[in-house]
């Protein structure tokens, strides 16, 4: 199954927001700010010592989400980037803030050894983040934030 990490995300945020009040000019603001708040913790991270591995056990289930620091990191930037600028209200904002480790949590399990080695690698978590083509994966190094391991890493592993 071929995934795309920030549709993947959109998409969820899309789902899990659909019952809530939100008012209609702030909502295309709320929806793209949890999914860049969630896609920019995951960016974040993997610039960190041990951010790799902490993305890696996030994405293959072995980390809760609610336990997760990428997930708290995720719940800061939604907060302090957009909540604060558009006054919803706590009550709001306390409903849009509980969401984030249910999307986490949904990217759970979706890293899985994509290139046949028999383990969970860099090269699967690139081959994950481009959309499960493995050929591409290895040429363009896994799209932005395949970009930015390689940075991170000097290059594919």
């Amino acid at each position: 199954m071929a995934i795309n990490l920030l549709d993947l995300i959109s998409s969820t945020v899309s789902s899990k927001t659909s019952g809530l009040e939100i008012p209609a000019q702030s909502k295309n603001t709320v929806l793209n700010g949890l999914t860049d708040s969630i896609f920019g913790s995951l960016t974040q991270t993997v610039a960190k010592p041990g951010g790799i591995d902490a993305i890696k056990s996030l994405l293959t289930g072995k980390t809760a989400a609610a336990s997760s620091p990428i997930t708290a990191l995720a719940g800061n930037i939604f907060s302090n980037n957009i909540l604060k600028k558009l006054n919803l209200g706590s009550l709001l904002n306390g409903k849009l803030t509980a969401l984030i480790p249910t999307i986490m949590g949904s990217l759970s399990g979706i890293l899985k050894d994509q290139d046949g080695d028999g383990d969970v690698d860099f090269q699967d978590i690139l081959i994950t983040l481009k959309g499960g083509n493995k050929t591409q994966a290895q040429k363009t190094g896994g799209g932005l934030l395949g970009g930015i391991l390689g940075k991170v890493l000097g290059g594919s592993r």
